[in-house]
């Protein structure tokens, strides 16, 4: 079976093998087909170690596809079912479910932590448990989310993690109130798909704020109402707020410099949401006069904020209305030996979202 394999953290490159085999099938798991993978950044952070994830691995966790094998006791699904990957699947029972805060659910994190590749050489990783950059992986059912036939796989993947993740972030984190001042730091996927569900909220004004020049002229093809970059965003905040500051403000980057610049930009009672996800050693700082003083919320986001599965279902039906651009998100398709191609499309930025085909 063919994969792209990091060796060792901290190098850039994948390697495309054929010699790998998808393992740990049986009671409670599925064996899928995947179609169509996106390419996420976290992938790209995990490969440098700003997530941490044990290698060799097998990157990839934005991924679509079908049913080849349920093993014993797994229910509500057969060969043949189409499905996208949830990467971080709900036990129902640990206290965050119960609380009915199924996006904190540990039991994909503990699944990290088990191999379910391997080589002639030894064990593999899939990244946060699943690992798409394959044709065939062993998942715990949960993992497994049917899809309607009607949804390509491709726009399925996207589902998958980062439109949910951008999408909730607006709608189910922050709450983007109609007619409020929003701005997006970072437009890249899921900054896109921020930007898209404050513009299904109601915002008024929707500033999107990227180094790169395509991002900027993307944001406004997706909703942003003017695109600026870094240096222009003090100017921006001068004219859309008359210098009081945006009603939200979202990172998107995963950086505490940029999390620090959304802050000063974010209106006294406003809110702050952090969707980047970043690294443990990079601190994020305020002073505790201006934590009291100014009454700044600050609300991170985890995979869009709320229960996945009603995510899913509620960006399908955006999609299918039409609110939502999902097709236009991938810039870049490619077969699993252009995957490193895909690689520095991302790192430089010049790709939204690239599809690969398998």
């Amino acid at each position: 079976m063919r994969a792209a394999v990091l060796h060792e953290i901290g190098q850039d490159k994948l390697e495309v093998l054929d010699d790998v085999e998808a393992v740990g099938f049986g009671p409670g798991k599925v064996r899928l087909r995947i179609r169509a993978t996106g390419l996420c950044h976290s992938d790209v952070s995990a490969m440098s170690g700003v997530l941490p994830q044990p290698a060799p691995f097998i990157p990839g966790h934005e991924g679509a596809g079908e049913v080849m094998d349920v093993g014993d006791g797994v229910t509500g699904l057969s060969a043949g079912d189409r499905v996208l990957v949830c990467w971080l699947p709900a036990c129902g029972a640990c206290p965050s479910c119960k609380r009915g805060q199924t996006q904190l659910c540990l039991a994909g994190f503990m699944n990290a932590g088990t191999p379910n590749f391997k080589r002639p050489g030894g064990d593999v990783f899939g990244f946060a448990g699943t690992g798409t950059f394959t044709e065939e992986v062993v998942v715990g059912a949960g993992c497994a989310v049917p899809i309607p036939d009607d949804v390509p796989f491709e726009i399925a993947a996207l589902i998958g993690c980062g439109v949910t993740t951008g999408l909730g972030a607006a709608i189910n984190t922050a709450q983007v109130e109609a007619g409020s001042s929003v701005a997006v730091i970072g437009c890249g996927g899921v900054g896109i798909s921020t930007i898209q569900g404050a513009r299904v909220q109601g915002a008024a004004q929707i500033v999107a704020v990227d180094p790169v020049a395509s991002r900027r002229e993307a944001a406004l093809r997706f909703g942003a109402t003017e695109a600026v970059s870094p240096d222009e965003f003090a100017d921006a905040k001068q004219r859309v707020t008359a210098g009081e500051g945006f009603d939200y403000v979202f990172e998107v980057v995963g950086k505490s410099a940029t999390a620090r610049t959304a802050y000063e930009n974010t209106r006294r009672g406003g809110t702050l949401c952090i969707v980047g996800a970043g690294a443990m050693d990079d601190n994020f700082q305020v002073n505790m006069f201006e934590l009291f003083f100014d009454e700044k919320r600050i609300l991170p986001s985890m995979y869009g904020g709320g229960d996945v599965l009603r995510s899913y279902e509620r960006a399908i039906a955006l999609w299918r209305a039409g609110r939502i651009d999902l097709e236009s998100m991938i810039t870049h398709r490619v077969r699993l030996d252009g995957i490193n191609d895909a690689l520095d499309q991302m790192r430089t930025g010049e790709s939204l979202r690239t599809c690969v085909e398998l």
